[in-house]
């Protein structure tokens, strides 16, 4: 059995060890124990670091309003294709039906969800299902500013020199 250092030096001076020495070791080495047990549950639990900066993840298609609102019914496939851009999902059993799905994982754990599904007949738009939402203006539209006469922004000569 190996002895700690401090414990072969108190051995090797002291003929009879002292009883504080008897008590500490296998304490400390119980300790050590349950910190092996411990230690890697705790690493299992669904503890999370403070201030750790969760990424949004973005998945899918983007479709917005505006794209939605150009589709017109009798829009060939490529015309739709050049509109939205290629489908996430071309249903293999009907080759009728296109799926554009976007997926918003956000920091606090909520998940965003729209879906539009493209009907053809004929290899012609027929119609669509859509749950696309139309998203909030964060800042307003600014107003464009009027051009600058000439010369108005130019230095005067007394303050070049």
């Amino acid at each position: 059995m190996a002895y700690p250092l401090a414990l072969v030096y108190v051995m090797r001076y002291y003929p009879t060890p002292l009883p504080l020495m008897k008590v500490k070791y296998p304490k400390m080495r119980k300790t050590l124990a349950l910190l092996f047990v411990l230690l890697p549950l705790a690493a299992c639990s669904n503890l999370e670091f403070p201030g750790v900066y969760k990424l949004p993840i973005e998945q899918g298609n983007i479709v917005t309003e505006e794209m939605v609102q150009q589709l017109e019914p009798g829009m060939s496939t490529g015309q739709v294709e050049f509109v939205l851009g290629t489908p996430l999902i071309r249903d293999s059993f009907s080759s009728n039906r296109w799926d554009y799905v976007y997926v918003l994982r956000k920091p606090d754990d909520t998940v965003e969800k729209q879906r539009l599904t493209v009907y053809f007949d004929n290899g012609l738009l027929s119609h669509y299902e859509s749950t696309v939402v139309a998203k909030t203006e964060q800042n307003p539209p600014v107003e464009p500013l009027e051009p600058a006469e000439p010369g108005q922004f130019e230095p005067e000569e007394e303050q070049l020199q």
